[in-house]
Protein backbone atom coordinates (compact mmCIF):
# COMPACT_ATOMS: atom_id res chain seq x y z
CA UNK A 1 0.00 0.00 0.00
CA UNK A 2 1.64 3.04 -0.56
CA UNK A 3 1.38 6.34 -3.57
CA UNK A 4 4.74 8.36 -4.29
CA UNK A 5 8.37 7.00 -5.66
CA UNK A 6 9.16 6.83 -2.08
CA UNK A 7 6.87 3.28 -1.92
CA UNK A 8 7.85 2.34 -5.49
CA UNK A 9 11.69 1.12 -4.24
CA UNK A 10 9.86 -0.98 -1.56
CA UNK A 11 8.12 -2.57 -3.95
CA UNK A 12 10.56 -2.91 -6.40
CA UNK A 13 12.86 -4.53 -3.63
CA UNK A 14 10.47 -6.88 -2.88
CA UNK A 15 9.67 -8.24 -6.52
CA UNK A 16 13.25 -8.96 -6.91
CA UNK A 17 13.49 -10.83 -4.26
CA UNK A 18 10.83 -13.49 -5.13
CA UNK A 19 8.05 -12.17 -2.42
CA UNK A 20 4.80 -13.03 -4.17
CA UNK A 21 2.97 -9.59 -3.98
CA UNK A 22 -0.57 -10.50 -4.25
CA UNK A 23 -2.19 -6.70 -5.04
CA UNK A 24 -1.10 -3.21 -4.93
CA UNK A 25 -3.42 -0.88 -3.22
CA UNK A 26 -2.59 2.75 -3.79
CA UNK A 27 -4.12 6.19 -4.72
CA UNK A 28 -7.05 6.76 -7.04
CA UNK A 29 -6.04 8.64 -10.45
CA UNK A 30 -6.56 12.66 -10.73
CA UNK A 31 -6.26 15.20 -12.95
CA UNK A 32 -2.82 17.48 -13.13
CA UNK A 33 -1.07 20.09 -14.66
CA UNK A 34 -2.49 22.39 -17.49
CA UNK A 35 -4.15 20.15 -19.30
CA UNK A 36 -5.93 18.68 -16.46
CA UNK A 37 -4.74 14.96 -17.62
CA UNK A 38 -5.50 12.22 -15.94
CA UNK A 39 -2.07 11.17 -14.00
CA UNK A 40 -1.24 7.54 -12.73
CA UNK A 41 0.47 7.55 -8.86
CA UNK A 42 4.24 6.46 -9.22
CA UNK A 43 2.96 3.07 -7.54
CA UNK A 44 0.54 2.41 -9.80
CA UNK A 45 3.09 2.77 -13.07
CA UNK A 46 5.17 0.57 -11.47
CA UNK A 47 2.72 -1.98 -10.90
CA UNK A 48 1.12 -1.89 -14.40
CA UNK A 49 4.64 -2.63 -15.96
CA UNK A 50 5.05 -5.50 -13.93
CA UNK A 51 1.60 -6.81 -13.87
CA UNK A 52 0.62 -6.49 -10.58
CA UNK A 53 -3.14 -6.35 -10.10
CA UNK A 54 -4.05 -2.86 -8.50
CA UNK A 55 -6.62 -1.27 -6.47
CA UNK A 56 -7.38 2.09 -6.26
CA UNK A 57 -10.54 2.55 -3.37
CA UNK A 58 -11.99 6.29 -3.20
CA UNK A 59 -13.22 4.77 0.35
CA UNK A 60 -10.88 2.49 2.80
CA UNK A 61 -13.71 1.32 4.95
CA UNK A 62 -15.93 0.44 2.05
CA UNK A 63 -17.49 -2.37 1.83
CA UNK A 64 -16.63 -3.32 -1.71
CA UNK A 65 -12.59 -2.87 -0.49
CA UNK A 66 -13.07 -4.64 2.23
CA UNK A 67 -14.14 -7.96 0.57
CA UNK A 68 -11.70 -7.25 -2.29
CA UNK A 69 -8.66 -7.34 0.22
CA UNK A 70 -10.50 -10.59 1.81
CA UNK A 71 -10.62 -11.74 -1.91
CA UNK A 72 -7.03 -11.64 -2.51
CA UNK A 73 -6.13 -13.15 1.38
CA UNK A 74 -2.54 -12.35 1.62
CA UNK A 75 -0.27 -12.84 4.65
CA UNK A 76 0.88 -9.27 5.46
CA UNK A 77 -0.07 -5.81 4.75
CA UNK A 78 3.14 -3.31 3.99
CA UNK A 79 2.25 0.09 4.37
CA UNK A 80 4.80 2.73 2.57
CA UNK A 81 3.77 6.67 2.39
CA UNK A 82 -0.05 5.77 1.51
CA UNK A 83 -3.21 7.07 4.05
CA UNK A 84 -4.22 6.22 7.56
CA UNK A 85 -5.96 2.70 7.81
CA UNK A 86 -8.99 1.96 9.52
CA UNK A 87 -8.52 -0.76 11.93
CA UNK A 88 -10.49 -3.32 10.14
CA UNK A 89 -7.75 -3.28 7.29
CA UNK A 90 -4.68 -3.35 9.39
CA UNK A 91 -6.16 -6.54 11.65
CA UNK A 92 -6.95 -8.35 8.59
CA UNK A 93 -3.80 -10.25 7.49
CA UNK A 94 -2.81 -12.75 10.00
CA UNK A 95 0.91 -12.01 10.24
CA UNK A 96 -0.01 -7.73 10.59
CA UNK A 97 0.78 -4.76 9.00
CA UNK A 98 4.11 -2.94 9.52
CA UNK A 99 4.15 0.17 8.30
CA UNK A 100 8.01 2.06 6.52
CA UNK A 101 8.26 5.55 8.54
CA UNK A 102 11.10 8.10 7.01
CA UNK A 103 12.59 9.12 10.90
CA UNK A 104 13.77 7.28 13.86
CA UNK A 105 10.74 7.21 16.30
CA UNK A 106 9.59 8.22 18.11
CA UNK A 107 11.29 11.28 16.77
CA UNK A 108 9.55 12.76 14.04
CA UNK A 109 5.49 11.74 13.89
CA UNK A 110 3.90 12.75 10.92
CA UNK A 111 3.78 13.64 7.38
CA UNK A 112 6.94 15.45 6.65
CA UNK A 113 9.59 13.92 8.76
CA UNK A 114 12.33 14.43 6.29
CA UNK A 115 11.71 17.95 6.05
CA UNK A 116 11.10 19.04 9.56
CA UNK A 117 14.76 16.86 10.62
CA UNK A 118 16.75 19.47 8.00
CA UNK A 119 14.46 21.99 9.01
CA UNK A 120 15.50 21.69 12.42
CA UNK A 121 19.24 21.06 11.67
CA UNK A 122 19.45 17.51 12.66
CA UNK A 123 22.86 15.76 11.54
CA UNK A 124 21.32 12.19 11.96
CA UNK A 125 18.02 10.33 10.64
CA UNK A 126 16.67 6.98 9.40
CA UNK A 127 13.88 4.88 8.61
CA UNK A 128 11.60 2.51 11.20
CA UNK A 129 9.48 0.00 10.69
CA UNK A 130 6.67 -0.60 12.91
CA UNK A 131 3.15 -3.05 13.26
CA UNK A 132 0.75 -0.14 12.68
CA UNK A 133 -2.08 -0.17 15.83
CA UNK A 134 -4.76 2.60 16.77
CA UNK A 135 -2.35 5.45 17.29
CA UNK A 136 -0.48 6.93 14.48
CA UNK A 137 2.49 5.80 13.96
CA UNK A 138 3.02 4.71 17.15
CA UNK A 139 2.99 1.05 17.11
CA UNK A 140 5.55 -1.17 18.27
CA UNK A 141 9.20 -0.69 16.19
CA UNK A 142 10.74 -3.72 14.40
CA UNK A 143 13.94 -2.05 12.84
CA UNK A 144 15.34 1.08 13.39
CA UNK A 145 18.33 2.17 10.74
CA UNK A 146 19.56 5.45 10.85
CA UNK A 147 21.53 7.49 8.42
CA UNK A 148 23.57 10.61 8.43
CA UNK A 149 22.22 14.02 7.47
CA UNK A 150 24.86 15.74 4.94
CA UNK A 151 25.66 19.25 5.07
CA UNK A 152 25.17 19.41 1.30
CA UNK A 153 21.64 17.38 1.53
CA UNK A 154 18.15 19.05 0.60
CA UNK A 155 14.94 17.57 1.13
CA UNK A 156 15.29 15.87 -2.66
CA UNK A 157 18.60 14.18 -2.33
CA UNK A 158 17.65 12.92 1.75
CA UNK A 159 14.57 11.29 0.37
CA UNK A 160 16.34 9.25 -1.98
CA UNK A 161 18.53 7.96 0.20
CA UNK A 162 16.27 7.41 2.28
CA UNK A 163 14.10 5.58 0.00
CA UNK A 164 16.85 3.08 -0.50
CA UNK A 165 17.83 2.41 3.08
CA UNK A 166 14.07 2.10 3.75
CA UNK A 167 13.48 -0.76 0.87
CA UNK A 168 16.43 -2.63 2.18
CA UNK A 169 14.61 -2.53 5.58
CA UNK A 170 11.58 -3.06 4.26
CA UNK A 171 12.84 -6.41 2.91
CA UNK A 172 14.89 -7.28 6.24
CA UNK A 173 11.62 -6.91 7.96
CA UNK A 174 9.84 -9.13 5.50
CA UNK A 175 12.64 -11.67 5.81
CA UNK A 176 12.03 -11.56 9.73
CA UNK A 177 8.50 -11.62 9.75
CA UNK A 178 8.64 -14.17 7.44
CA UNK A 179 11.61 -16.46 10.00
CA UNK A 180 9.59 -15.58 13.09
CA UNK A 181 12.85 -13.80 14.71
CA UNK A 182 11.02 -10.52 14.79
CA UNK A 183 11.87 -8.88 18.50
CA UNK A 184 9.46 -5.71 19.12
CA UNK A 185 10.27 -2.65 20.97
CA UNK A 186 8.02 -0.88 22.70
CA UNK A 187 8.11 3.37 21.29
CA UNK A 188 8.69 4.24 24.92
CA UNK A 189 12.20 1.92 24.80
CA UNK A 190 13.84 4.70 22.83
CA UNK A 191 12.81 7.96 24.29
CA UNK A 192 13.90 10.74 22.97
CA UNK A 193 12.65 14.62 22.36
CA UNK A 194 9.60 12.80 19.92
CA UNK A 195 9.36 16.31 17.71
CA UNK A 196 6.48 15.87 15.46
CA UNK A 197 6.87 16.22 11.81
CA UNK A 198 3.07 17.82 10.91
CA UNK A 199 1.88 17.76 7.04
CA UNK A 200 3.29 21.10 5.48
CA UNK A 201 1.46 24.14 4.22
CA UNK A 202 1.99 26.69 2.26
CA UNK A 203 2.29 29.60 4.84
CA UNK A 204 4.77 27.74 6.98
CA UNK A 205 7.41 27.72 3.76
CA UNK A 206 7.64 31.51 4.15
CA UNK A 207 11.07 32.74 4.84
CA UNK A 208 11.35 34.53 7.86
CA UNK A 209 14.47 37.11 7.05
CA UNK A 210 14.54 38.28 10.68
CA UNK A 211 15.50 34.45 12.04
CA UNK A 212 19.34 33.46 12.45
CA UNK A 213 21.02 32.65 9.05
CA UNK A 214 21.94 28.97 9.66
CA UNK A 215 17.38 28.74 11.02
CA UNK A 216 17.12 30.33 7.40
CA UNK A 217 20.13 28.27 5.28
CA UNK A 218 18.06 24.84 7.34
CA UNK A 219 14.59 25.94 6.43
CA UNK A 220 15.26 26.62 2.50
CA UNK A 221 17.27 23.42 2.32
CA UNK A 222 14.63 21.10 3.99
CA UNK A 223 11.88 22.89 1.63
CA UNK A 224 14.26 22.22 -1.41
CA UNK A 225 12.77 20.94 -4.11
CA UNK A 226 9.38 20.47 -2.82
CA UNK A 227 7.47 22.61 -2.11
CA UNK A 228 10.27 24.89 -1.49
CA UNK A 229 10.40 28.11 0.57
CA UNK A 230 9.44 31.09 -1.06
CA UNK A 231 9.61 35.16 -0.39
CA UNK A 232 7.87 38.36 -1.76
CA UNK A 233 9.97 40.71 -3.58
CA UNK A 234 8.81 44.47 -2.51
CA UNK A 235 6.90 45.09 -5.67
CA UNK A 236 4.97 41.85 -4.33
CA UNK A 237 6.38 39.39 -6.84
CA UNK A 238 6.70 36.19 -5.32
CA UNK A 239 9.82 34.25 -5.35
CA UNK A 240 11.06 30.58 -4.85
CA UNK A 241 14.35 30.03 -3.44
CA UNK A 242 16.25 26.26 -3.84
CA UNK A 243 19.56 26.71 -2.69
CA UNK A 244 21.68 29.02 -0.41
CA UNK A 245 24.83 29.55 1.38
CA UNK A 246 25.27 31.17 4.70
CA UNK A 247 28.10 33.57 5.48
CA UNK A 248 28.47 34.81 9.06
CA UNK A 249 29.24 38.47 9.18
CA UNK A 250 28.49 41.93 11.20
CA UNK A 251 26.61 44.58 9.15
CA UNK A 252 24.20 47.41 9.40
CA UNK A 253 22.19 46.74 6.48
CA UNK A 254 18.46 46.44 7.19
CA UNK A 255 17.13 42.61 7.09
CA UNK A 256 15.94 41.25 3.94
CA UNK A 257 17.99 43.83 1.88
CA UNK A 258 19.00 42.51 -1.00
CA UNK A 259 23.04 42.91 -1.77
CA UNK A 260 23.84 42.19 -5.68
CA UNK A 261 25.99 43.10 -8.71
CA UNK A 262 23.29 42.26 -11.10
CA UNK A 263 25.83 40.14 -12.85
CA UNK A 264 27.37 36.97 -10.86
CA UNK A 265 26.17 37.13 -7.00
CA UNK A 266 22.83 38.11 -4.88
CA UNK A 267 22.57 38.20 -0.92
CA UNK A 268 20.39 38.84 1.37
CA UNK A 269 20.92 40.70 4.82
CA UNK A 270 19.82 38.38 8.21
CA UNK A 271 20.60 39.58 11.63
CA UNK A 272 23.77 37.52 11.66
CA UNK A 273 25.23 38.08 7.98
CA UNK A 274 23.85 37.24 4.75
CA UNK A 275 22.32 34.63 2.90
CA UNK A 276 23.95 34.18 -0.47
CA UNK A 277 21.30 32.76 -2.97
CA UNK A 278 22.11 30.46 -5.49
CA UNK A 279 19.42 29.02 -7.24
CA UNK A 280 15.95 31.15 -7.65
CA UNK A 281 12.30 31.32 -9.07
CA UNK A 282 11.01 34.09 -10.09
CA UNK A 283 6.81 33.93 -10.44
CA UNK A 284 6.04 32.97 -14.11
CA UNK A 285 10.04 32.16 -14.78
CA UNK A 286 11.75 28.16 -14.24
CA UNK A 287 14.23 28.01 -12.11
CA UNK A 288 17.51 28.97 -12.62
CA UNK A 289 21.01 29.64 -10.94
CA UNK A 290 21.69 32.69 -10.08
CA UNK A 291 23.78 34.04 -12.53
CA UNK A 292 21.52 32.85 -15.07
CA UNK A 293 18.42 35.01 -13.51
CA UNK A 294 21.28 38.02 -13.55
CA UNK A 295 21.92 37.67 -16.96
CA UNK A 296 18.42 39.17 -17.97
CA UNK A 297 17.42 40.27 -14.79
CA UNK A 298 18.24 43.46 -12.38
CA UNK A 299 17.79 44.01 -9.26
CA UNK A 300 16.81 47.47 -7.84
CA UNK A 301 19.52 49.44 -5.26
CA UNK A 302 16.25 49.80 -2.70
CA UNK A 303 15.31 45.93 -3.72
CA UNK A 304 14.67 43.63 -0.84
CA UNK A 305 12.45 40.42 0.24
CA UNK A 306 9.90 41.16 3.13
Amino acid sequence: MGTPEFAVSSLKILLQNDFPVKAVVTATDKPAGRGNKIQFSDVKKFAIENNLHVLQPDNLKSPEFIEQLREINADLFIVVAFRMLPKQVWEMPKLGTFNLHASLLPDYRGAAPINHALINGDNNTGVTTFFINEEIDKGNIIFREETQILPTDNAGSLHDRLMEVGSKLVLKTVDAIQNQSVVLHSQDEFGGDMRPAPKIFKDFCRIDWSKPGIVVQNHVRGLSPYPAAWTILLNDLQVKIFKTNFVSDNHNMPIGSIITDNKKFMKVAVCDGYIEVLEIQLQGRKRMLIVELLNGFDFEDSSCFI
